[in-house]
């Protein structure tokens, strides 16, 4: 079972379990995942305006409906040896989140920079200020289409993403949108521990495997227990990065930039259990941020 290591509790009150479900039901006539994305373009908010690609995918309906803008990791947004599909893991969580009834928006950051990944390069070409900039940049264009609720954002990331998520947190400064939550799956902690400047401005849920070897959740821990009330840690037992992929048997990763042991060595792979309580942890949260009252 996964450990909440500190941080406010989910809120399991039957007036909320009750108001996710009645915003379900009323979501559900409209609800049907897309089976494919639309790409769109759309600027960076970083100096050089740079034009990315982002990947749409959207309930039926007119809405105007939440929406989660996610965040790749350093392998890139597509599968392995493709430049069009995404990777089942962002394939997997955009149908389960259309299914809910949210919009989500995944911006590429790598491909219109002419970079594939950053996982084996040190120093990195797209540094996580650039990325939190994207973010900007994604919220920006999606706070001007009439399907999306601006007041209802939320942000999703992995590993270099979710670093990325919270580099955004520590400096939200977006007009005209609301973000409401930000959830880090197995983030790096360790520059955010050491800064004493940074601190979260919008709720942060962070999920860690125990076991990962690649961004250690130590840091994470001692990071949650110096922002009780703003960031909640899930921690799970026997599990190592990546453990939300469907269907990846665990391997071992070499030649990597950055690892907790600076060998460049680190495991990934899918961890059933914590997999199963992950889903149910982010949608619960969602649910949360976004509930009716």
């Amino acid at each position: 079972m996964p450990r909440r290591i500190a941080g406010p509790p989910f809120r399991r009150s039957l007036r909320v379990l009750v108001g996710f479900a009645a915003w379900s039901a009323y979501s559900a006539p409209v609800v049907a995942a897309a089976e494919q994305p639309e790409v769109v373009e759309f600027p960076s908010a970083d100096r050089q305006r740079t034009e990315l690609s982002g990947y749409l995918y959207r309930p039926a309906g007119p809405g105007p409906f939440p929406a989660v803008i996610a965040l790749h990791g350093c392998g890139g947004l597509f599968a392995p040896g493709s430049r069009e599909r995404l990777s089942p893991r962002h394939d997997d969580w955009a149908e389960r989140l259309v299914r809910q009834g949210y919009v989500v928006f995944f911006p590429d950051s790598f491909g219109p920079r002419g970079v594939r990944s950053v996982c084996k390069i040190r120093p990195r070409p797209v540094t996580l200020g650039r990325r939190a900039r994207d973010i900007q940049g994604a919220i920006a264009w999606l706070a001007r289409r009439s399907f999306v609720d601006p007041d209802r954002l939320a942000l999703l990331g992995w590993s270099h993403g979710a670093t990325s998520v919270m580099n955004f947190a520590g400096k939200r400064s977006v007009r005209d949108a609301d973000v409401r939550l930000a959830v880090a799956f197995y983030p790096g902690c360790q520059r955010f521990f050491d800064d004493p400047k940074w601190r979260p401005k919008i709720p942060l849920t962070i999920l860690i495997g125990a076991d990962d070897d690649w961004t250690p959740a130590e840091p994470c821990r001692r990071l949650a227990q110096r922002f009780p009330r703003k960031i909640t840690l899930v921690e799970y037992p026997g599990a190592v990065h990546g453990f939300d992929a469907p269907d990846q048997r665990v391997r071992l990763v070499k030649g990597l930039a950055f690892t907790a042991s600076g060998t460049g060595e680190a495991h990934t792979g899918t961890e059933p259990e914590a997999r199963r309580e992950a889903i149910r942890a982010v949608k619960l949260q969602l649910g949360e941020a976004f509930g009716r009252d």
